[in-house]
């Protein structure tokens, strides 16, 4: 017989290969899909190990408290959005504002819908807002950011957030319902209207 149950030293090996690299990107994308499938009442240190395929020491090791991996998650999920949206990294004219939305729905559907149980799990735990709240500041302030790149006068803060707030309805029916296309149509829309302020006197 050529087949040999592995010695427990090949074991071991084996294990540390398999996980090599795993540490706490690999935790809090684990938790992201927890929450995303199951929302936050399902997020437990047992069920991030089994979703990471780790210890359950492990995340203890790495976080030592649930509000803390929680706190971590968000912050995780909200900055890897940031980078995915080029929000905060567009050329400045309004044709590009936005650009990469529609494929970070798309490639990160899990994101999407951990912060959106986030949001509404805040509605039951207030303990959650303040630091939801400071993350999401990130999200204002990329947007002002961009359209102060596209505008000629300094957008104000009700302006930013109702485009913050037309972006995250995109996202969240885009996740819903599908329809990359219409995300598109809508998001073409907005950049017309961009461009129009901009050129405006």
């Amino acid at each position: 017989m050529t087949d040999s149950v592995p010695s427990l030293g090949e074991r071991r090996t084996r294990k540390r290969v398999n996980h090599y690299g795993t540490g706490r990107v690999a935790l809090l994308d684990a938790a992201v899909r927890v929450v995303a499938r199951g929302g936050l009442r399902r997020l437990t240190y047992r069920a991030v190990a089994e979703e990471a395929g780790v210890t359950h020491g492990l995340v203890v090791h790495h976080f030592g408290s649930r509000d803390a991996l929680i706190e971590e998650a968000v912050t995780h999920a909200i900055r890897a959005s940031l980078r995915g949206s080029a929000l905060d990294n567009g050329s400045g004219r309004a044709a590009d504002f936005a650009d990469g939305l529609p494929g970070m729905v798309e490639s990160g559907p899990e994101l999407q819908a951990f912060q959106y149980e986030l949001l509404l799990e805040a509605r039951r735990r207030p303990e959650l807002l303040p630091h939801l709240r400071a993350l999401y500041e990130e999200y204002f302030e990329a947007t002002g950011r961009q359209l102060a790149r596209i505008l000629p006068a300094e957008p104000s803060r009700g302006l930013s957030r109702l485009v913050f707030a037309a972006l995250e309805g995109l996202v969240l029916h885009q996740l819903v319902f599908g329809e990359r296309e219409v995300t598109e149509e809508a998001l073409a829309e907005l950049r017309a209207l961009l461009e129009r302020s901009a050129t405006e006197d």
